[in-house]
């Protein structure tokens, strides 16, 4: 009820704001739409070239050739991919639940959308500017879960529902530790503003104040986007292609373009909160230095999964529950500690 209460607030400050300032409000509700869509535009343009990217990467580790005879040294397997999937037959088993069989791979393909919308790409170049862009980036994300899970159960398949709740327990046991491995920069920064995050590192990036938080944060942030190797969701010789196993055409599809959209989303917030984000020497622009440093984080997420063996999956929930979750929690205690002693030092 009181969610319901706030949304009707929040509709009437929006009607009050037309007719009181009209200029600004549609000025507002323009910029949003264009950052909406380029957000949208973006996450096209990395499906393109992270698949590409992908199996260069992974021929090159494994001594191989990889892509090379749609066009010019392979670039455009990628389109080949995207009109063979939309080829395919559309199957919905028969004993599957067809609404919630349908929503899934929506939600897991809507869900970066909306987190990379508040990520700023460069000086006033967030599309979303939120004071909470944290809180708001952890409320969006855990929606993949529910993604997942509705895709493993909708299915009406023992394989797909198994690798639903394998892909349930994942996400949410290592969804801890990447929470609390972000507390260490809130509480340097003293905001949840990612834009005011980005400006706290305007001289030292956090990477170097919170090294023990920037490896808990990518290791968990890589099992939260089911990047090998942490990918218990689709263990072939296991579960075939966990929640995915039933899906078949576009809607197969859209699951692969979340997987490589959350590769962005987690290169993008690990660059934005411990990498300094847009800054860096002036001799280019902010949103240059922004996407070479994404571009470094999702090489070393390629690298690493063409380079280390899948977990068993009583070693990942192990590795999340008895070693990330107590480090995340000691790098707490210690950043207010080095707080406190700063306060001292500094006569505070």
């Amino acid at each position: 009820m009181e969610t319901l209460n706030n949304l009707f607030l929040i509709i009437a400050a929006a009607i009050r704001g037309l007719f009181t300032d009209p200029y600004s409000f549609w000025a507002d509700l323009t910029m949003s739409i264009i950052g909406c869509v380029m957000v949208i535009i973006i996450i096209f343009l990395n499906i393109f070239v992270l698949s590409i990217m992908e199996r260069k990467i992974a021929a090159y580790i494994a001594q191989r050739v990889g892509p090379i005879r749609l066009g010019p040294r392979g670039w455009f397997q990628a389109l080949g991919d995207g009109l063979k999937l939309a080829g395919k037959e559309d199957v919905i088993p028969a004993g599957a639940d067809r609404l919630i069989f349908k929503i899934a791979p929506i939600i897991i393909f809507s869900v970066p959308i909306m987190a990379l919308g508040v990520i700023p790409y460069g000086k006033g170049m967030a599309p979303i500017n939120l004071d909470l862009g944290i809180f708001y980036y952890f409320a969006i994300t855990s929606i993949s879960t529910l993604g997942f899970f509705m895709g493993g159960w909708g299915s009406n398949s023992k394989y797909s529902l198994l690798g639903g709740m394998r892909a349930v327990a994942q996400m949410i046991s290592y969804e801890i530790p990447l929470l609390l491995s972000l507390l260490g920069v809130v509480m340097i920064s003293q905001s949840f503003n990612l834009g005011v995050i980005v400006e706290a590192q305007k001289s030292v990036p956090f990477i170097f104040l919170q090294p023990l938080a920037f490896v808990i944060f990518l290791i968990a942030g890589m099992a939260e986007a089911n990047r090998a190797p942490f990918d218990l969701v689709e263990g072939e010789q296991e579960l075939v292609a966990g929640p995915f196993t039933e899906y078949s055409g576009f809607r197969h599809g859209l699951f692969w373009i979340g997987e490589y959209s959350n590769l962005l989303l987690l290169a993008a917030m690990t660059t934005t909160v411990f990498l300094g984000g847009w800054h860096g020497p002036a001799f280019l622009p902010g949103w240059v230095w922004f996407w070479l440093k994404v571009g470094s984080v999702i090489f070393f997420a390629m690298w690493a999964r063409w380079t280390f063996p899948r977990l068993r999956i009583d070693h990942l929930m192990h590795l999340s529950w008895k070693i990330l979750l107590p480090l995340s929690i000691l790098n707490i205690i210690l950043t207010g500690l080095g707080i406190y002693i700063y306060r001292l030092a500094m006569g505070g």
